[in-house]
């Protein structure tokens, strides 16, 4: 089997593979996971054959030539419904979405249409009616969300990346729990035009894969300006250089440092912080009180109401289409009124004044990715906790306007996946992913759930 990160496909092209042979692979392991959860629409696979084979002679040129991916069902792809996890919502889009056209003309063949939380509105991949992903490592464990399928997908050996949405978190969370990286661009460079919106001021579309390299890698190839979304922005793009040294790397303190009772959890960051310190850089602790007072305007403000402005119309003519959990969550911001929008818009203004000097006293940030693990029986016994507990790190992400990159570190002391999450300034995409590729190479861990090799 042809390991699918980016360079062992160009290697095994530029000897004469097929991108058909791939693709036979990559249906041949969706039967044998055989996971219905993974996947709301997968693309028939004689068509993803044809495409294949129509690609021609190898042109190395293209950078994504003949790697397979698959997409968050939020975001449009022409001939495949898009229904966001909500079977009422379901429409057949004409086009394409602007990323998935970007990575499709450099070569990528789309695979399907993974799960996700419905609407977007949930870190956990349980709140679907097209079923749960197992997680890729312990199918106990949720698999994460919002971006469920694109993680277990990925993480899998499916596909070599797939697309996610990132509002709160749902592409970091998931790359987590499965042992991949989840990479957060910064908001406004990839352009959101075919998706559908959670809240549409402070999301992105985001990249899952197997390694830092061809996270970063996919970025660059969809973070071209679209001046028909009004929230692009141009963003410039660079390869990867050598990694940064003597860097100052915030962290939270022991005070404010959040793992709820999860020792192990604990020692595994402190780990991954002694590996930046080996590689030369200075942990300078932080309070991450004013973190945490961002993360909890996320659910409790302004930023409710843009999600249920989304689906206002559905939940008014057809509420029973949206899931109770769903419904429970957007229903606060039929309490909120327009002067309370403005104290939320405020107040987030205030908070952010308040972490600009902390933060201008360091490089960037590095945090667990998640606090602690959750079963899928602990969301059936109360699927609102554990939901907020795993968007303690990432919530306030989008919100101060930050970039982000969860990478896998070894695995902790029982087992289950490493993680933490790199966090910068807009911009800081490369950065964080030089950064990362120290710490994706440390101690004895594969890709994913595949066990291939780390390149």
């Amino acid at each position: 089997m042809t390991p699918l990160t980016l360079d062992a496909l160009a290697d095994a092209y530029a000897r004469g593979t097929a991108p058909a042979d791939i693709i036979a692979q990559v249906y041949a392991r969706i039967r044998e996971v055989n996971d219905p959860g993974i996947f709301i629409t997968l693309r028939d696979e004689a068509d993803a054959l044809a495409e294949a084979k129509a690609l021609g002679a190898h042109d190395p040129d293209k950078p994504l030539w003949g790697v397979p991916f698959a997409v968050k069902d939020n975001i449009d792809v022409a001939g495949l419904p898009t229904t966001a996890a909500c079977p009422a919502w379901e429409y057949q889009p004409e086009q394409n979405a602007f990323a998935v056209a970007r990575l499709r003309e450099a070569g990528a063949i789309v695979i399907g249409k993974t799960n996700l939380d419905q609407f977007a509105t949930g870190l956990v991949g349980v709140r679907s009616p097209y079923g749960v992903p197992k997680n890729a490592h312990d199918p106990l464990i949720v698999p994460g969300g919002s971006s469920s399928g694109s993680g277990v997908a990925v993480a899998q050996g499916m596909v070599s990346f797939a697309l996610g949405t990132d509002t709160a978190g749902s592409g970091r969370v998931p790359a987590a729990l499965n042992n991949i990286v989840g990479l957060k661009p910064t908001l406004g460079s990839w352009s959101a035009s075919g998706s559908v919106p959670a809240c549409r001021s402070v999301e992105t579309i985001s990249v899952l894969a197997l390694t830092v390299a061809d996270a970063h890698a996919v970025f660059r190839v969809g973070a071209v300006y679209d001046a028909a979304d009004c929230y692009a922005k141009p963003v410039q793009t660079r390869a990867l250089t050598a990694a940064p040294t003597a860097l100052r790397v915030g962290v939270p303190d022991a005070a404010s440092l959040r793992c709820f009772g999860d020792s192990v959890q604990e020692a595994s960051f402190a780990a991954s912080l002694a590996l930046l310190e080996a590689a030369g850089h200075s942990i300078v602790p932080m309070d991450f009180t004013p973190f945490y007072d961002v993360a909890d305007m996320l659910y409790n403000g302004a930023w409710v109401a843009e999600r249920h402005s989304v689906i206002d119309k559905l939940l008014a003519t057809n509420p029973e289409a949206v899931l109770p959990v769903t419904r429970q969550i957007i229903a606060k911001a039929t309490t909120l009124s327009a002067t309370d929008a403005f104290r939320g818009f405020y107040r987030l203004k205030a908070l952010a004044r308040a972490v600009e000097a902390p933060l201008s006293a360091v490089d960037l940030l590095c945090v667990p990715s998640i606090p602690t693990f959750y079963s899928v029986a602990d969301l059936q016994a109360d699927p609102i906790t554990p939901n907020a507990n795993l968007g303690t790190y990432t919530n306030f992400v989008n919100l101060l306007d930050m970039s982000a990159l969860a990478v896998p570190v070894p695995p902790r002391s029982d087992g289950r996946p490493g993680s933490v999450t790199l966090l910068g300034q807009a911009g800081d995409d490369a950065l964080l992913a030089e950064m990362a590729l120290g710490l994706e190479s440390a101690g004895n861990r594969s890709l994913g759930a595949t066990g291939w090799a780390r390149p």
